[in-house]
């Protein structure tokens, strides 16, 4: 994961470092050597991810990329964006994450929720489907990703119902995830709470560059509404179409994804198809989204 970004530019590894110094292990190594099971456990994954994008973007900017009008991330990523607009400080962000992903982990035990992503099915079908598998337990839609693509969470029971419910109605596919933390779901309130202490102690300002909450698809505004927010978005839905229609409602003209992988920029374009997409992954991505 970025090892050819880095080969490049000094930056990469320089933020890797600077999170693995607060996290107490090195998450450059973890990262590149593994083991995957350890890096796929939510208390290393969240951190990873909030590296990865920091990184991805400071290697934008390193090499001439121009500057945002406005940023947005999906859950995580929405830490990466704040950082990345001057919100916090990324060394505050990393410990921020870490307790939010020791809380998530606590807040449900392993085996008792889960998710699953339902696509072929429009938005209301979807929660008609949870509200009927509720009579079990928590089946909730969490993240509204793009239309036909939303993934539910909640108690494994009422999952596995939905997930059935949906195959039933005509769903294209229906599978459940491979986690065990149901992010978004009212079962994570109480993390989002205990959080809330943690983003108290935490110094955030009013962002520099335009941010859209992915909880709200509102922009975030001083320091009490960043706290506000992130707390609730542990235990809210992700409604990103309605971010991405909100920043293509405010002037995006083009939209670029930082970080690894170009699951976003699928997301986007099957969202608005009229807009160039591009991705930060790669030396090769990255030449291309500076020429576009």
């Amino acid at each position: 994961m970025q090892a050819d970004l880095a080969a490049k530019f000094p930056v990469v590894q320089e933020t890797y470092a600077e999170a693995s110094e607060i996290l107490g292990y090195d998450l450059w190594q973890l990262v590149q050597d593994g083991p995957a099971e350890r890096l796929g456990a939510t208390v290393v994954t969240q951190p990873a991810m909030l590296a990865a994008g920091t990184a991805a973007y400071r290697v934008w900017q390193a090499a001439g990329g121009t500057r945002p009008a406005q940023m947005a991330g999906h859950s995580l990523g929405e830490y990466t964006a704040l950082v990345c607009a001057g919100a916090v400080a990324f060394a505050d962000a990393v410990r921020v994450v870490k307790r939010r992903s020791e809380l998530m982990q606590e807040a449900v035990p392993v085996g008792i929720g889960a998710m699953a992503a339902v696509l072929g099915l429009d938005d209301e079908t979807i929660i008609s489907l949870c509200e009927e598998a509720s009579t079990i337990g928590i089946a909730e839609p969490v993240n509204f990703n793009s239309p036909g693509q939303v993934v539910i969470a909640g108690h494994a029971t009422a999952v596995s119902q939905a997930v059935a419910f949906a195959k039933e109605h005509g769903a294209r596919r229906a599978i459940v995830l491979p986690v065990s933390v149901p992010s978004h779901s009212s079962l994570m309130r109480d993390a989002g709470a205990s959080l809330a202490e943690t983003l108290d102690a935490t110094d955030f300002k009013a962002p520099d560059i335009r941010v859209i909450s992915a909880a709200t698809a509102k922009p975030y505004g001083d320091a009490a509404d960043i706290r506000r927010k992130l707390s609730l978005q542990v235990y809210s839905p992700v409604l990103w179409v309605r971010t991405v229609e909100a920043m293509i409602a405010a002037g995006a003209t083009s939209i670029i994804e930082c970080g690894p992988g170009k699951v976003l920029a699928g997301l986007v374009r099957r969202i608005d198809k009229s807009k160039p997409v591009a991705c930060i992954d790669n030396n090769d991505s990255l030449q291309k989204a500076l020429q576009g």
